[in-house]
């Protein structure tokens, strides 16, 4: 990440001719906002004096306490590569604060930051995390709306002309890549009509900027492609939902915190304790990490995707997974979390857990080296191998139990965003869903 100071940015916005900023920030719900201001009032946006309505955004604050403000991090500016024909956009992501100066509960943004401090008393000095987020690309309509038609047949690592989403991939990368981002690798994933962009770790903070800015670019280079992409967990029955599986080390002092070369796995004792700490909350923090009713249409066997509380690290059925890489790569991947959650709340809750792990010396079971999704539930027991939640109901209900997550997402955003969701669960509990008509209408 660059940094940025304010002369710095008003340099650059001059020589650029930019001609709007945009102060962005996400809300409880993971949803991107923005405020979008003339070039003219950038020195009020740097000084820190742009004010908002926090009681128009989902889950902030009442009409009688709305007046916020958007403090901007410098060193997220960066310039919209797609806007250069209209005059330049720029963009900052903003913490949000109260009038008094101090730091607004309801931000997830600051409430990691808030996390991020209690793993650096601990000693540790960065959480790392590589997230690989998966979307799906879908054909518009005559009027600019999302069909269900694919607009390719394509595999796992295909290229043209079966996948038709190369060109639209490719163009996302280039645009990515000169916003600053290191792509890794970019493929087709196993679905038809389902992508991945990976882009290199970063910090916590910047990685969850990463996420949501990326959300972004993706959206908006598809439909310059007359398509449609969805980070929704599980568009399609029948094939492969989207995962964001989310690769953590933690440091100290440039070492990775988790790596011993004498150690079994060379895995040390605070890399175990860390898995531990997230065997122990997984059900607890899926509300979080799979937010949705959707989000358990893709957490169900044969899918590739979790839904067996264990670890490996030989095989992708578990919930955590050890990639092979050691030394400064050694990390932990946790393979459940998707890209409707809200990254900020997620690593928040993902740090808590590990954190948990390591000030109370958990232990973790033993790993489990076969697939076990061909295991039966009997074996399962016999293993140790618990579920995950199988509807949001359930694990809203999990999450409502653990003092440790609550005190993650901090009481107002808990509250808020346990709120917002049992209302979702009760709004898809009362409908009526045409597989029902299907089944019934005629049975009965």
């Amino acid at each position: 990440m660059a940094k940025y100071t304010k002369e710095d940015i008003v340099k650059l916005v001059n020589e650029e001719n930019v001609k709007y900023i945009r102060l962005q920030f996400t809300d409880i719900l993971g949803t991107i906002k923005n405020v979008e201001l003339p070039v003219s009032q950038l020195q009020k946006a740097l000084d820190n004096k742009m004010m908002f309505d926090g009681s128009s955004i989902h889950g902030f604050v009442r009409i009688e306490e709305s007046d916020m403000y958007l403090y901007p991090d410098l060193d997220t500016f960066v310039i919209f590569p797609w806007t250069a024909e209209k005059g330049k956009v720029c963009r900052f992501i903003c913490d949000i604060y109260n009038p008094d100066g101090t730091p607004f509960a309801g931000d997830p943004r600051n409430n990691l930051k808030r996390i991020l401090k209690e793993m650096e008393e601990l000693g540790f000095t960065d959480m790392n995390v590589g997230p690989e987020p998966e979307f799906f690309l879908f054909k518009l309509d005559e009027k600019g709306e999302p069909t269900l038609e694919l607009n390719d047949k394509g595999g796992y690592f295909d290229l043209a002309p079966t996948d038709l989403g190369e060109n639209c991939r490719r163009d996302i990368v280039l645009e990515l890549e000169e916003m600053g981002f290191e792509i890794e690798a970019s493929h087709h994933e196993v679905a038809p009509g389902q992508h991945e962009i990976d882009f290199k770790y970063a910090n916590a903070l910047q990685a969850c900027d990463e996420i949501q800015t990326f959300k972004l670019v993706v959206k908006t280079i598809a439909r310059k492609h007359g398509l449609h992409a969805t980070f929704m967990p599980k568009p399609l029955f029948g094939v492969n939902g989207s995962g964001m599986h989310c690769n953590i080390s933690l440091f100290k002092n440039g070492e990775n915190a988790f790596f011993d070369p004498g150690a079994d796995l060379q895995l040390n004792e605070t890399a175990k304790q860390f898995i531990a700490g997230i065997i122990k909350h997984a059900p607890n923090f899926t509300a979080v990490t799979n937010p949705t009713v959707n989000s358990y249409k893709r957490l169900v066997p044969g899918y590739e995707a979790p839904c067996y509380v264990a670890w490996s690290a030989q095989n992708r059925s578990p919930l955590i997974r050890i990639p092979a890489s050691r030394g400064l790569s050694t990390r932990v991947e946790v393979r459940s979390v998707d890209p409707a959650a809200n990254p900020y709340l997620a690593m928040a809750v993902l740090l808590a857990s590990g954190l948990d792990g390591i000030k109370n010396n958990l232990t973790p079971p033993d790993a489990v080296d076969r697939n076990i999704y061909v295991m039966t539930k009997e074996e399962r027991i016999e293993n140790g191998i618990t579920d995950l939640p199988e509807t949001l109901a359930q694990a809203l209900e999990n999450l409502k139990t653990d003092e440790i997550l609550i005190n993650a997402l901090g009481q107002h955003l808990y509250e808020h965003f346990l709120e917002a969701k049992e209302i979702e669960w009760d709004m898809f509990r009362k409908q009526v869903h045409e597989w029902e008509r299907e089944q019934y209408m005629s049975m009965y």
